[in-house]
């Protein structure tokens, strides 16, 4: 198994909660959630028991008939499963939870009882159509799963990011060869994303044309299971024009232009579980960046982003008419003929997220004419607002960013801009490789 941040997560849980509450890891499909759960079960207690719900036996089903009588309960599931439990140092997993809801109703009643410990995984387990008949227990702790960041990929792949942290604490330029190998070894990481199966992949074969096939199994699946949420195939649609929404410079991302068809309640409704559903991050414009990020969030225009940039790049290219390899390589040298700044803008916006941020963007009308203004993305820290602009290629273009500082000007705080470019400074914009983000949102 990959080092996964989450494991830290898992055990301040299991200290601080100690038996109290169940944690529930919730995420979309293939981010690893049932393998972090099992791994945890292994090295932390004495024993446990998987119940995978998608493939459970009828005889393990019928254990939650009735929970009334729990030592009844416990003694059926160990000599169902052929594991001896002992009282808090053994832990259940319920694994796809949401393929069974009276297991997770059950687990308000299991916990109060106080024997074992417990982790739920669920994947699109806050679509309502799944919890719409059960009393959800409160006795939840909650932890979101998410694609592996760009720390993780490095532990996964040999990579040493302590350097790269070493060189953002430097403050310094680290050279152009130094540079370019850093951001080639970023763009491997934005090629094979942080799906732990593409990871796995990769790191066995070092092939991109078999990571891509890796990563084309996991859409399909995706697309398997929004078909399942909706047959008419629109939520599907919705999904599938993130990226090029994004790559045509959208304001904010229209329902219309997913679907080719006039918007309907419903189409709210399907966005509504197409963004619960964790596949995309929705980054929300602020009206008023002076008052409150989230207090003046407008809810009816945001942007979409894909929550796996190795998922965003395979469906990016999915018609190019040339080889997947080439594409591969083209990226890797930065020798694509496409303005890539979109790519590099969900990279950030998956970071970002995983930092346990939400995401904020803002836009508004230049004096005097009918363009508009846009920061990519917009962060606090120490009661300051952080705006941040990324940008592919070219740095000498930054209006925008100046202009938000002049117009919210005792609001702001640092400023940055992200790009291929080393270390600098331009005026008070701080310049930053893209490879850096990681440690600038931990520094906040």
């Amino acid at each position: 198994m990959f080092k996964r941040k989450v494991y830290e997560e898992l055990l301040a849980w299991k200290k601080e909660w100690d038996g109290k509450y169940a944690c529930l890891l919730e995420g979309a499909r293939r981010v690893g959630k049932t393998t972090i759960a099992e791994e945890f079960a292994r090295n932390e207690y004495d024993s446990y028991i998987l119940i995978d719900f998608s493939n459970a036996s009828k005889e393990v089903m019928d254990i939650f008939d009735d929970i009334s009588k729990l030592d009844r309960f416990f003694l059926r599931l160990q000599l169902e499963t052929g594991v001896e439990l002992y009282e808090r140092k053994s832990v259940i997993i319920f694994d796809e939870i949401q393929l069974f809801p009276k297991a997770r109703q059950a687990i308000k009643h299991l916990v109060k009882d106080g024997r074992y410990d417990y982790i739920e995984t669920g994947s699109l387990i806050s679509i309502k159509k799944n919890v719409k008949d059960i009393l959800i227990p409160s006795e939840e702790h909650k932890i979101h799963v998410y694609p592996m960041d760009y720390e993780e990929f490095m532990w996964a792949t040999g990579g040493n990011p302590n350097v790269l942290n070493m060189a953002y604490k430097s403050n310094i330029e680290i050279g152009n060869a130094a540079n370019r190998s850093a951001m080639r070894d970023f763009r491997i990481y934005m090629a094979v994303g942080g799906m732990p199966q593409a990871v796995e992949c990769y790191v066995a074969t070092n092939n991109f044309e078999a990571v891509d096939k890796v990563k084309r199994e996991i859409l399909e699946l995706y697309y398997d299971d929004l078909k399942k949420i909706d047959a008419s195939g629109r939520i599907t649609d919705m999904y599938k024009s993130v990226p090029c929404q994004l790559a045509a410079k959208k304001k904010h991302y229209a329902i219309t232009t997913a679907t080719g068809k006039q918007k309907t309640r419903k189409d709210e409704e399907r966005l509504f579980e197409l963004i619960e559903s964790g596949l995309v991050l929705p980054c929300y414009n602020v009206l008023n960046p002076s008052v409150s990020l989230s207090q003046t969030k407008d809810m009816n225009c945001f942007k979409l982003y894909l929550s796996d940039i190795g998922l965003f790049t395979t469906m990016l290219f999915n018609d190019s008419q040339n080889g997947i390899e080439d594409i591969y390589k083209k990226l890797l040298s930065d020798t694509l003929t496409a303005d890539l700044g979109y790519l590099y803008e969900n990279v950030v916006a998956q970071a970002i997220k995983a930092s346990g941020r939400d995401l904020y963007y803002h836009t508004w009308k230049k004096e005097g004419s009918t363009h508009s203004f846009e920061v990519d993305f917009l962060v606090t820290s120490k009661n300051k607002v952080i705006p941040i602009e990324v940008k592919s290629a070219a740095i000498n273009n930054h209006k925008s960013i100046d202009s938000f500082e002049l117009k919210y000007s005792k609001h702001v705080g640092e400023r940055f801009l992200l790009s291929q470019k080393d270390v600098g400074k331009i005026g008070t914009l701080k310049l930053k490789p893209i490879y850096m983000i990681l440690f600038l949102l931990k520094d906040m």
